[in-house]
């Protein structure tokens, strides 16, 4: 059983959570998951890692609630456990085994939608660690779904903010923040990471090529066994089959198949709903109110 030490509600649908994981702490590197299951026959959910303490043993997660089983996720409170947590899975950022000095000579440029500013955070801290200049790009719909803010400031160089509504920051998506400071503040960036929902990743990618910008994004599809072997997490990168969780999470933005990863995803919302209904009606579910069909 794994601990959880720390429970935050970032904000509507998005917690944190910290939790004891020291065999995970020790070895993990940006850009790397872990997948957790709650019970015995929970769904195996995979979260990147957004923060980890190796003296403490302490590696926190942030998740959306999207459907039954983060939404059960949500109920967890201090003193509550996960029951399995494995990682850590994937491959950590490519910027981990560049050579430190060539490295330093690179100015990045992260831009992260929603739930996706969480895994943002440990890259540019390692990044900001190592002495390499990373400016961010927060997008969200509203004020009141930035998270994280304070934290990343604390660790980039510059942080900018866009709000579909224009209630904080700049008014508009992350794509039109990248255009305003490439063409119009002139800066120059040798390499973009972009973490988000698919269709924000992919919006970035056209925008980033258009630009002559190298992209990496990190693909988070449904998984179940996090090593390559059941085949859920395959999408299509340059014309080639590769799995989310070995292969992966980051590929080359420039090469993903987005419109077949948006199409995958897809395939499971039947599934997902009936375990939303399942959880919300309770023992009124499928005849559980004695007036159902299925009780005659």
């Amino acid at each position: 059983m794994y601990k959880i030490v720390e429970v935050q509600h970032l904000s509507e649908k998005n917690w944190l959570m910290k939790v004891e994981a020291p065999f995970i702490t020790h070895s993990c590197q940006p850009g790397q998951f872990l997948i957790v299951k709650t019970g015995e026959l929970g769904e195996r959910i995979p979260l990147t890692i957004c923060d980890y303490d190796r003296e403490t043993g302490l590696v926190t997660i942030v998740f959306q609630t999207v459907g039954a089983s983060t939404t059960k996720m949500s109920e967890l409170k201090v003193g509550d456990s996960f029951t399995d947590v494995v990682g850590p899975l994937g491959k950590p950022s490519e910027f981990v085994n560049e050579d430190l000095e060539e490295l330093k000579k690179k100015h990045y440029l992260f831009v992260c939608g929603g739930v996706g500013i969480a895994p943002v955070y440990p890259q540019v801290k390692w990044l900001s660690e190592h002495g390499v200049k990373a400016d961010v790009i927060m997008a969200a719909r509203s004020k009141d779904l930035i998270f994280y803010e304070e934290q990343m400031r604390s660790v980039a160089d510059n942080v900018y903010i866009t709000t579909d509504d224009g209630s904080y920051g700049m008014k508009g998506v992350g794509t039109d923040m990248v255009k305003h400071l490439v063409n119009e503040e002139g800066k120059h960036y040798d390499q973009c990471v972009a973490i988000g929902p698919v269709i924000m990743m992919k919006f970035t990618s056209l925008c980033t090529k258009e630009l002559g910008i190298p992209t990496i994004v990190s693909m988070n599809p449904v998984m179940i066994d996090g090593t390559g072997m059941c085949g859920a997490c395959r999408i299509v990168v340059d014309g080639q089959v590769k799995f989310a969780c070995v292969d992966g999470p980051e590929f080359d933005g420039h090469k993903v198949d987005y419109d077949l990863a948006m199409k995958r995803a897809r395939l499971y919302k039947n599934e997902e709903t009936r375990a939303m209904l399942k959880l919300q009606e309770g023992d009124t579910h499928h005849g559980g109110c004695g007036h159902c069909s299925s009780e005659k």
